[in-house]
């Protein structure tokens, strides 16, 4: 018993591309993995500097106060005033929620002690401050 085979030398008339897409997707899989991303929503401000700023994945109640005078709460502008109703609405699990302040560098303390002590009057214990981390020389990242 004798097998024959052909040896016919013509060029491949069809590519097939199941293997480039399985390299494409992976590559996919592994940019998603090992990338970061930091999302922060809401008003654009200045935020201050610290050396050490720690990250939050508890659902937040984002407050953010302008040069301007302004007010917002989870990008919802709001009257100091009606501050603390507002907050009452947005906040569930006092004891768990955290409270994110986000102020211009600028903001005078004051209006942060009063956005605190109204939050914890409705009964809110946990807060953060935003704050931009500091390059090695001392000056602001980019």
């Amino acid at each position: 018993m004798k097998i024959q085979l052909s040896m016919n030398n013509k060029p491949l008339s069809v590519f097939s591309y199941s293997s480039l897409t399985d390299i494409v997707l992976l590559l996919l899989i592994f940019f998603l993995l090992t990338s970061s991303f930091i999302i922060t929503e809401g008003i654009k401000v200045t935020l201050p500097q610290a050396r050490h700023t720690t990250a939050s994945e508890q659902q937040q109640i984002v407050v953010t106060l302008l040069n301007d005078g302004r007010m917002f709460l989870n990008n919802n502008e709001v009257l100091p005033e009606q501050f603390a109703e507002a907050l009452q609405e947005v906040l569930s699990d006092a004891e768990r929620q955290v409270i994110m302040l986000s102020s211009d560098r600028d903001v005078p303390l004051e209006r942060a002690v009063f956005v605190m002590d109204e939050a914890k009057s409705i009964g809110a214990t946990r807060f953060f401050v935003s704050t931009m981390p500091r390059d090695e020389h001392g000056g602001e990242q980019h």
